[in-house]
């Protein structure tokens, strides 16, 4: 890691399986709020929730934003299979690591997926879970008919993500391309060339509609209609399947809700949590 990296810098926790992950913190509280990001080339905490963690840090919360194993500034092991208990198992040494035996889970995308799985691994870690347009929810076929999936998949096993085409496909996060500005590409970019293909091309999250009614914690959730990554209908087997869930549902919005939306998505995460 170097001075030039796209993305700020922030700390290193050294996991029990020998992964490095590297995060954002910020604010003081007792039971934290942490943060997973989604998946797709370049991603990272910071660019997922620049635009959050800070208003949470400045209202009392203490904040952690990882970069999961692949992505942003953590390790990426070629040799690794990107599944869905790879990540779980990761974040659970990851908050061993830096001492975190209880809190709330913020998670878009992947992120959700992940938030959902660790819920139901560890209940008793987990104090209310947030869900952007969560994984996790429907057959791998499902999501791959989505344009935005397809697209993304194509782009980067095959290697042809510059400036044009990264905006391309980052503009399908979105409703308004207007969010997408050459700093979050250049982010993406930076990060998008020390990744290896297998982050993608591995990956496997399985659908776990039928164990949401083990999920014993509040669930409060946002999801926009012009999603094309993450069908809109996964809503409502949320709503159908958890014991104690809400979803708010945001016209004129994409994949990525705490982005297009954020003053809503705060101050309503703000008053959940």
């Amino acid at each position: 890691m170097t001075t030039t990296s796209p993305i700020p810098i922030g700390k290193l926790a050294v996991l029990e399986n020998g992964l490095t992950l590297h995060y954002h913190e910020a604010g003081s509280g007792d039971e934290p709020v942490v943060f997973l990001h989604g998946s797709g080339p370049g991603a990272s905490g910071y660019s997922n929730f620049k635009h959050n963690y800070p208003v949470f840090a400045e209202q009392g919360h203490r904040v952690i934003v990882p970069d999961l194993p692949g992505y942003g500034l953590s390790s990426k092991p070629e040799d690794a299979e990107y599944v869905l208990d790879f990540f779980v198992t990761a974040l659970h040494q990851f908050l061993q690591a830096i001492g975190v035996t209880r809190c709330s889970l913020v998670g878009n995308s992947l992120g959700g997926a992940i938030a959902l799985k660790y819920a139901l691994d560890y209940p008793q870690e987990i104090t209310k879970l947030v869900l952007m347009a969560p994984g996790g929810v429907e057959e791998r076929e499902t999501y791959f008919r989505m344009e935005g999936i397809q697209k993304m998949v194509a782009m980067f096993a095959g290697r042809q993500l510059n400036a044009v085409t990264m905006r391309e496909l980052m503009s399908l996060l979105v409703y308004d391309p207007a969010h997408i500005t050459d700093a979050l590409i250049a982010e993406r970019l930076g990060i998008c060339d020390t990744q290896p293909t297998t982050v993608l091309s591995t990956m496997r999250v399985p659908n776990m509609t039928e164990r949401l009614g083990e999920i014993a914690c509040p669930v409060l959730g946002f999801w926009g209609t012009d999603d094309k990554f993450n069908p809109v209908a996964g809503v409502m087997k949320l709503m159908e399947h958890c014991r104690d869930a809400r979803f708010m549902l945001v016209n004129r919005c994409g994949h990525w809700v705490m982005v297009e939306h954020r003053d809503t998505f705060n101050r309503m995460c703000l008053d959940f949590i």
